[in-house]
């Protein structure tokens, strides 16, 4: 079975939660040791607080990375919010009181300490797995560490991706089912960018934007096979499209490079924003897809700064006039060897 990044990616926010809850949990364990047990003791507890946070936490994580995931899990989220709440409440506080009666039959003044502080490790954790899946972790990190607090200049590389007939498929399905056709559309989107290791800047209606750091987008040119692998991992769903909305979603998509200004933005609701001339080329590329009825346009700035895969040919099309440029951008259509 092939692993993901996906995969890799779920793998390793379990082990760094596990690992957090295990050595602040050792340490809680530690501090509430009662001074009237022997010396040894602090430290048994601080074992004992760390076993204890793998049996609670464990199910947890597991719980909330799998809840994001195609399954069971995934479809209690469409439950009502109330309805939704109330069971992980319930099963919350199954795990949590289970595992400490495991660890600590009598229920004396440790185990309510304990209690209520697995709680609201419980709490943490959620709003932090709820915040990152919200803004995206790469997203988070930044606005925690205070890397975009001043705006500053960076160079990227952009993928936009939008959903041909969107109009259509929403007075055909409804806006409903149309939302759920997204969602499933995105979620393919978001498998390739992980296995290009793309940031999801944001989704715009039916669009969605990933962009790579320059020096890891331009290492090598694979992440220009971003918009390939979506393609074939909905050719692959094929058969779920097809049965949930009687469709199989296609899509157009341009690439392009250039500087940026990346910085935090907004007050009431903050997020870091990318703002330039390049995100304008981009969607101007995106406008002549449709327009020259090509799926797949990348400029040809892109082109000269990466080196194109082997499985891949760009076709020079008629250059494209843009507003505010000197000169008209040579833009090239992206195809895999042998298909158009």
């Amino acid at each position: 079975m092939r692993i993901t990044r996906r995969d890799r990616r779920d793998v390793r926010l379990f082990l760094w939660f596990s690992l957090a809850a295990a050595v602040i949990s050792a340490y809680f364990g530690y501090a509430v040791a009662p001074a009237s047990e022997p010396p040894r003791a602090p430290l048994q507890s601080a074992f004992h607080g760390a076993l204890t946070s793998l049996m609670i936490a464990t199910p947890i994580i597991l719980f909330e990375l799998g809840s994001r995931r195609p399954g069971l899990l995934r479809r209690l989220r469409r439950l009502p919010l109330v309805a939704y709440f109330s069971l992980k409440v319930l099963f919350y506080s199954v795990v949590i009181i289970a595992g400490l009666l495991v660890m600590r039959p009598s229920i004396d003044a440790v185990f309510r300490t304990s209690l209520v502080f697995s709680i609201a490790m419980a709490i943490f954790a959620n709003v932090i797995i709820e915040i990152g899946g919200l803004l995206g972790y790469g997203t988070l990190k930044g606005l925690l560490t205070g890397r975009y607090v001043q705006p500053r200049r960076e160079q990227r590389a952009f993928l936009l991706i939008d959903m041909k007939d969107s109009t259509r498929l929403a007075e055909r399905l409804g806006p409903i089912r149309f939302h759920e056709l997204l969602n499933d559309f995105f979620r393919d989107v978001s498998d390739a960018a992980f296995e290009t290791q793309a940031e999801i800047h944001k989704y715009v209606g039916d669009e969605a934007i990933l962009t790579w750091t320059a020096g890891k987008a331009l290492a090598d040119g694979d992440f220009l096979a971003c918009p390939f692998i979506v393609r074939d991992l909905i050719a692959g769903n094929g058969d779920r499209y097809r049965r949930r909305f009687g469709v199989v979603p296609a899509f157009r998509a341009s690439l392009h490079c250039g500087e940026i200004v990346a910085g935090e933005i907004g007050d009431a609701r903050r997020e870091i924003a990318y703002v330039g001339d390049t995100l304008n080329v981009a969607a101007r590329l995106l406008e002549a897809a449709k327009a020259r009825g090509r799926d797949i346009l990348v400029s040809a700035d892109l082109l000269e700064a990466v080196a194109l895969p082997a499985d891949l040919v760009a076709e020079p099309l008629p250059t494209l006039a843009i507003r505010g440029r000197n000169a008209p951008l040579e833009i090239f259509a992206l195809a895999r060897v042998g298909q158009k």
